[in-house]
């Protein structure tokens, strides 16, 4: 095979792999992505080198691996500062920083963000920039400081209107609106979410907006208004159906099972859970698997079924164990202490 077919066949994987990734087929990804790698040690091309373990790192970010993520993304770190890549140097240490997140090292991912950082601004890469930005706010807010957060999430929105980033902006939106239901204020949060549909809808992406729509009905229900909740949940669950997200199907799935949770009906909130956790364990979502558990546990903790709820506690203690998610881990520990 000469080099250009190699370098057609390497182009076609990444193109495949990437919609994979699109269909949350993460581990399948990753399979295509190994073969990848080593046609392009073959060939040999540092460039697509440093690319595929990029690409790898990310796929074993979504697998929850941020270990294995770290490795691939100091050997595409390695690369770039030999090529003088500078943008695949702050996309490296940016997705660094990402893994060092996941592992809930905090200090460490801000250091690697705030490195990206100037390489991006020097660049011109405002997208970049962006996003960077949006890291660190996120860093903040896990490190309870919701307040620095704002200020940077307002740095990040006019540079996404400039760009005429219609999704960036409305992520953004939706962030200040987590925000501010951090911060205790709700009618802000509401304000930012419909701000953010607006945008979704001017950019016809019907994804994005049922994101949006999930967003607006957390604030009904956390305003002690669940059946209009409902109503917006049950829009979004068609949406997500017709687009076959099945992710956002089995979010909304046990969103629905936690506003049913709210009236105090807990068949129907078990029965939205249990066909949560019926997408979760097809797609392989362990996260989400988690959460549901959680709340299939604390439904029949609150109904005194201490046995059922042990069991699905459990459950998910199996599943944290294999992620190695400390903060989660103390989650569930405590919720075992406390049957």
């Amino acid at each position: 095979m000469t080099q250009s077919q190699n370098l057609q066949e390497w182009e076609q994987r990444r193109s495949e792999a990437a919609n994979l990734y699109k269909r949350g087929q993460h581990h399948e990804y990753l399979a295509l992505l190994k073969q990848n790698l080593t046609l392009a040690q073959n060939i040999p091309d540092r460039l697509r080198e440093g690319n595929t373990f990029n690409d790898m790192g990310l796929a074993h970010i979504q697998c929850w691996q941020p270990l294995q993520a770290l490795e691939c993304f100091r050997q595409a770190l390695t690369i770039a500062q030999e090529l003088k890549n500078s943008r695949g140097e702050a996309i490296t240490l940016s997705n660094i920083g990402s893994a060092y997140s996941q592992l809930g090292k905090l200090q460490q991912a801000g250091e690697h963000f705030n490195r990206a950082l100037p390489i991006f601004r020097r660049l011109g890469d405002w997208q970049g920039e962006a996003a960077t930005l949006n890291d660190i706010a996120l860093v903040y807010t896990r490190l309870g400081e919701p307040k620095r957060s704002l200020l940077l999430y307002h740095q990040i929105l006019p540079i996404r209107r400039q760009l005429g980033d219609r999704p960036g902006e409305a992520t953004t939106l939706n962030n200040i609106g987590f925000t501010y239901i951090t911060l205790g204020k709700l009618s802000q949060a509401m304000e930012c979410f419909q701000q953010a549909l607006l945008s979704q809808q001017i950019a016809a992406n019907r994804q994005g907006e049922a994101t949006a729509l999930s967003n607006i009905a957390s604030v009904y229900r956390d305003l002690g208004q669940p059946n209009q909740a409902l109503l917006l949940y049950h829009q979004v669950l068609l949406t997500q159906r017709e687009l076959g997200d099945h992710l956002g199907q089995a979010n909304t799935l046990d969103n629905i099972g936690c506003t049913y949770g709210v009236l105090n009906q807990t068949q129907q909130a078990l029965e939205f859970y249990s066909a949560a956790l019926q997408i979760q364990q097809k797609v392989g979502d362990r996260l989400g698997r988690i959460n549901t558990l959680l709340n299939v546990g604390s439904t029949y903790a609150s109904l005194n079924q201490k046995a059922r709820a042990r069991l699905f506690f459990s459950q998910a203690q199996r599943l944290v164990e294999q992620i190695s998610h400390p903060l989660l881990a103390e989650r569930v520990q405590n919720l075992i202490n406390e049957l």
